[in-house]
């Protein structure tokens, strides 16, 4: 009897210890922590020097030789821009290419010394209002900060996603995300009538497929980083 009470107390002592391994995230803390921990070595946060200042934003890596999707309005008008990865490395980065206003897109390049982790795209045409979505953002300097929500709406007029994941100053340029963790769109705005005094919670995303068909637009010499 007593040789079965004390292996009834080592086996409850042991699965005690194997709770907090198996059963210390909900399904959908474990989605969003993978999410996390696989893409956001690929986000980096930019800084151009333009006239009138600093312009802040975020960027994706989309070619391990250290290509770079960001918001145009990022680095419009720059002097020199800066960019900086997860791991606190800083590079001067080359201008590429750009969308224009209307798209808000632009590829600049980095010359880092081994191959950078990457995002991938998913097709942006079978997002869905009400889908959970997730962000990665560089929000007034705090790098790479997590934030989710779902989509809001979409908007088939001027071709934009609406979320309520929080974008903020410092965001544009940074991806949207599904629950896989694949880019469906690129974070480029906030509806704020106060002027950046309050977040109301309105964020507006480009589709992926509009960054897609940028980049394969865009010179391949360009791409490398070749004048």
């Amino acid at each position: 009897m007593k040789i079965k009470i004390v292996l009834f107390i080592l086996l409850f002592t042991f699965a005690l210890h194997l709770e907090p391994v198996f059963g210390e995230y909900a399904p959908d803390e474990a989605i969003n922590i993978s999410v996390y921990e696989k893409i956001s070595p690929a986000i980096v946060s930019i800084e151009a020097q333009v006239k009138d200042g600093v312009s802040a934003g975020t960027g994706c890596i989309v070619s391990s030789d250290g290509l770079i999707l960001t918001g145009s309005h990022v680095v419009e008008d720059y002097k020199e821009i800066e960019v900086t990865t997860h791991n606190g490395q800083t590079y001067k980065a080359q201008f590429i290419a750009q969308m224009g206003k209307n798209k808000d897109l632009a590829l600049i390049k980095i010359n880092p010394k081994k191959p950078l982790a990457t995002v991938s795209f998913a097709d942006s045409e079978s997002v869905k209002v009400g889908q959970k979505v997730l962000t990665i953002g560089n929000p007034f300097g705090f790098s790479n900060t997590l934030t989710l929500g779902i989509i809001s709406r979409i908007d088939y007029v001027k071709n934009r996603f609406q979320t309520d994941a929080a974008i903020n100053p410092g965001c544009s340029g940074g991806p949207l995300l599904n629950s896989t963790g694949q880019v469906i769109g690129i974070s480029q705005s906030i509806y704020n009538p106060d002027h950046n005094i309050s977040n109301i919670g309105i964020g507006f995303a480009i589709p992926s497929n509009e960054a897609i068909k940028f980049i394969a637009s865009v010179d391949k010499k360009k791409l490398s980083g070749k004048k």
